[in-house]
C-alpha cells in the first residue's frame, strides 16, 4: 500500500470538521448504509434505510485507526459493493429504497449518487480540485 501520512489524515481543520481519516470513515459509512440499500431493495418493498452521518462518525472513532486499516477497509467495502451491482438484474435496479427525507430512490439511482458522493469526498482526501455533490 502506497505511503500516507499519518498525521496528515489526522488533522482536523477546525474542532468541529472532520480529518481525512474521518472523511474516509465517513465514506466507509455512506458504503455500508448502501450496500444494505442495494441488497434489502431487491427482496423488500420500498425498505425505508436512513442513516445518522455525523453519529456515525463519532461512534466510530475513525481518529483512531491507521489510516492503512481505513483505506484497506474502504477497498473490500467497494469491491463488494462493484460485486453486488453487477450482479443486480436491470429490473431489480429499478426496485426502490426510501431514505432520508422519505424520499425513494431506485438502486440505480442510489448507485449513481454512490458514486458522485464517492467523487466528492475523494477530492477532499487527495490533492485534487473539488467536485460539486449536490
Amino acid at each position: 500500500m502506497q505511503s500516507v501520512d499519518e498525521q496528515e489524515f489526522s488533522r482536523k481543520p477546525l474542532p468541529n470538521k472532520w480529518s481525512k481519516k474521518e472523511i474516509l470513515g465517513h465514506l466507509i459509512d455512506s458504503a455500508q448504509n448502501n450496500v444494505r440499500r442495494f441488497i434489502v431493495a431487491q427482496y423488500e418493498d420500498k425498505p425505508f434505510i436512513i442513516y445518522d452521518q455525523d453519529k456515525w462518525v463519532a461512534i466510530s472513532k475513525y481518529q483512531q485507526y491507521s489510516i492503512n486499516d481505513l483505506i484497506g477497509f474502504w477497498i473490500l467495502i467497494n469491491k463488494h459493493i462493484c460485486i453486488v451491482l453487477s450482479e443486480t438484474s436491470p429490473e431489480a435496479a429499478m426496485r426502490q429504497c426510501e431514505t432520508n427525507n422519505s424520499r425513494l430512490h431506485t438502486i440505480e439511482w442510489l448507485a449513481d449518487d454512490y458514486i458522485k458522493h464517492l467523487l466528492h469526498h475523494l477530492h477532499q482526501i487527495l490533492p485534487l480540485e473539488p467536485v460539486a455533490y449536490p
